[in-house]
């Protein structure tokens, strides 16, 4: 019998963080998944790892790519594999709250107009809990401030499978910003929403691809809102083209840590 949720979880040079990630997932209260583990060509130990879990659990499937794919590619392939109703996502680095699968599962069971859900996040780092990001709970909120912000935190979504059958998979030639691309592909089509509360701590590291590809991610995402505020769907405002216009401006002039703290405050402030 197909499994409910396919948890997809791809992974790069996790060694430190995996196990973690792993556990979270095979921990949840809603047990009716499958769990794909699809490792980007590693170079540390973190495929042993993953092969140490699939003798513990059948509902592990893990594959290895023969060249590293990109996170984009890495999560296509991943997809590939699932055969679940929805696709819940799992970073290397993340971990899961328990009943995260649960809560997900039934929202999008109880509203079959939503093709994505995801959550608030907690951050942290090595030294301890850091904020708490908030995202707006139902798709009428998202869409006022949605050439602003994300709807929704990719590591913290559970995504319709009809949906992508419908709209596709990852558009990798928008990396690394294509988690944005579809987020707005499926809202084009479908209702978006939030859990109302924290399903998700996110790791913050200065080796993430938010530190390293920020001045990519941002011109990437510029493209993106500019592409889908030709859509029917999307209404952008004047404040949000002068928003976009002042983004672009300070790509060049204010650095990434800065950056980072900036785009924090206003979104908590907003």
């Amino acid at each position: 019998m197909k499994p409910a949720i396919s948890v997809i979880l791809p992974a790069y040079n996790a060694e430190p963080y995996i196990a973690k990630a792993i556990d979270s997932i095979l921990n949840q209260t809603f047990q009716d998944f499958e769990l794909i583990i699809v490792d980007n060509c590693s170079t540390d130990k973190t495929w042993q790892i993953i092969q140490s879990y699939v003798i513990k659990d059948n509902r592990i499937r893990a594959y290895q790519n023969d060249i590293n794919l990109g996170v984009a590619g890495n999560r296509n392939r991943g997809i590939s594999f699932a055969e679940g109703d929805y696709f819940a996502w799992q970073d290397a680095d993340d971990i899961s709250y328990p009943q995260r699968l649960e809560k997900q599962y039934y929202f999008m069971e109880q509203n079959p107009k939503v093709g994505i859900v995801g959550g608030f996040l907690q951050f942290f780092d090595e030294t301890g809990y850091l904020s708490i990001r908030k995202y707006a709970p139902d798709d009428a909120s998202l869409r006022k401030t949605i050439f602003r912000y994300s709807p929704v935190a990719l590591p913290a979504t559970m995504i319709r499978k009809s949906s992508l059958d419908e709209l596709g998979n990852y558009a990798v030639e928008y990396a690394p910003a294509e988690d944005l691309e579809m987020a707005l592909r499926i809202g084009s089509r479908y209702r978006l929403a939030n859990l109302q509360e924290v399903v998700l701590d996110y790791r913050q590291t200065p080796n993430s691809v938010t530190f390293r590809s920020l001045k990519k991610m941002e011109l990437e995402t510029l493209i993106i809102r500019k592409k889908y505020a030709q859509n029917d769907a999307y209404y952008m405002t004047l404040f949000d083209k002068l928003y976009n216009f002042l983004q672009y401006i300070s790509i060049f002039i204010i650095p990434p840590t800065w950056k980072i703290q900036l785009f924090n405050w206003l979104r908590n402030s907003s």
